[in-house]
């Protein structure tokens, strides 16, 4: 009878510190750099998106400076699961994405993994990666 008190309260203790383990390692950092950035006019416009959210609302969003052709954001607290990052470059800083009367951005964006649709807008496949929680860094052209 002491033997199986003895691992339970093991198990108990085990369990516990796994749990802790756990809720500690659910959320972390993405960082996202554009290197080649064509000016320094205006701002970046970032947007984490999720399947459901993708081409829509961000489910995450943050704009940044641009210095010297490179701009870089960092987001927090985000919890693991696939997601997509869209950027652009809010060259007359208005706050929205501009296009052309046939459809074409007059801005530019850019995709994570930077594979860029050329018959159309991003796609959530090629954009598509995974967050393990933890801390990831991603570098996307324009």
């Amino acid at each position: 009878m002491r033997t199986l008190a003895i691992i339970f309260a093991l198990f108990i203790t085990g369990f516990t510190s796994n749990a802790q383990e756990t809720a500690k390692d659910t959320t972390g950092t993405i960082s996202v750099e554009i290197l080649n950035v064509t000016s320094d006019n205006g701002k970046m416009v970032y947007g984490i998106y999720t399947q459901e959210s993708f081409m829509k609302k961000p489910v995450f969003s943050k704009n940044a400076k641009i210095e010297n052709g490179k701009s870089v954001v960092t987001f927090t607290d985000v919890p693991k699961g696939e997601y997509a990052i869209i950027c652009f470059h809010d060259k007359n800083d208005n706050d929205k994405m501009d296009f052309e009367t046939n459809g074409m951005p007059q801005e530019d964006y850019g995709v994570s993994n930077n594979k860029l649709n050329p018959f159309g807008p991003p796609v959530w496949n090629d954009g598509k990666f995974t967050f393990d929680g933890h801390e990831k860094v991603i570098t996307i052209r324009l």
